[in-house]
């Protein structure tokens, strides 16, 4: 008789897998004066490495435009990655884990290089509100559920505005 073996998650690595920033309108925009609106789409998406190491990557694309003259100020992309090895997990909850825990760990760095990038690019920072991504979870779980009852679970990219 075999014991149960414990779960095994590590944190292998973290990285920026893919960086971009626009801004279309410099060096006019610059002399506005008006306060952006800001829109954030956040998405997922997980594949296994080998065996039990699992790639998750959070993107998060960020634009912030000015209503009143609807131009685009920046437009910053972030793919914040993660290297994650998970072992002795059951089946049903892989999922979970690649789509609430690992983003959940993801999203300080991922929240870190946004700032950072508009600073850089010499507009005031721009924080991303928390994200409760147990919710984001849940929502895309029963987005496929409605749209196909034999909808497979093996899918794990979300499309989510904030």
């Amino acid at each position: 008789m075999t014991e149960q073996q414990q779960p095994v998650f590590v944190i292998e690595k973290i990285y920026v897998k893919d960086l971009s920033l626009e801004i279309p309108n410099a060096p006019h925009i610059f002399l506005d004066r008006e306060a952006p609106e800001v829109n954030l789409q956040l998405a997922t998406k997980d594949a296994v490495i080998d065996g039990d190491i699992h790639e998750v990557v959070l993107t998060a694309t960020v634009t912030a435009r000015l209503k009143e003259k609807d131009k685009v100020m920046f437009l910053v992309e972030v793919h914040q990655a993660g290297i994650f090895r998970i072992r002795n997990v059951p089946g049903d909850d892989i999922e979970p884990v690649l789509g609430i825990l690992c983003p959940n760990i993801l999203f300080p760095y991922l929240r870190e290089t946004v700032s950072d990038v508009v600073t850089r690019a010499g507009f005031p920072a721009v924080i991303l509100n928390p994200v409760n991504f147990e919710a984001v979870y849940q929502q895309k779980k029963q987005q496929q559920q409605a749209d196909s009852p034999a909808a497979s679970p093996d899918s794990a990219d979300s499309g989510t505005k904030h």
